[in-house]
């Protein structure tokens, strides 16, 4: 099935959450949104292989997760692997902390609508559309390295 050449292709999304509940909520809301989420998991491990067999376009990571794994370190894991971070928190101060591996933060507790807009205006910065307005709550850590699209 191929999509019509005016709709852009569905991008992909992985969330790795240790809240079930949160989790859930997120997925379902970025689904009817359009976007194809992968199964969702809480482990760095487990983050590690799905992130390697798909490749997804942005993968949003919690800083805690289950079994005492570190979203920050997993993010070091990703952004090697050349796939950006969206660092979902409370720990608003490690986020911030983190700005050498994730591309931005959205602090807990967020609004699931202002996390589909978070994460539109995030992958069309990554294409190089600097068009959308960027959403209150997030905080982009570095909006020069979002001009890295190849100039046409």
């Amino acid at each position: 099935m191929t999509a019509p050449q005016d709709r852009k292709p569905t991008q992909t999304l992985m969330i790795v959450e240790d809240e079930a509940l949160v989790a859930t909520l997120l997925r379902d809301e970025l689904r009817e949104a359009g976007y194809k989420v992968l199964d969702l998991t809480d482990r760095h491990a487990e983050a590690l292989e799905v992130a390697k067999a798909e490749k997804p376009h942005l993968a949003l990571v919690n800083i805690r997760l289950a079994g005492g794994d570190d979203g920050i370190q997993l993010s070091e894991h990703l952004k090697a692997l050349d796939i950006p971070v969206l660092l979902i928190s409370g720990q608003v101060s490690r986020a911030s902390s983190a700005k050498t591996v994730a591309i931005g933060s959205m602090p807990k507790p967020y609004d699931a609508a202002e996390m589909v807009l978070a994460v539109t205006y995030l992958l069309a910065r990554l294409r190089g559309d600097a068009s959308l307005p960027r959403p209150d709550q997030l905080e982009v850590f570095d909006e020069e390295g979002f001009d890295l699209a190849p100039a046409a």
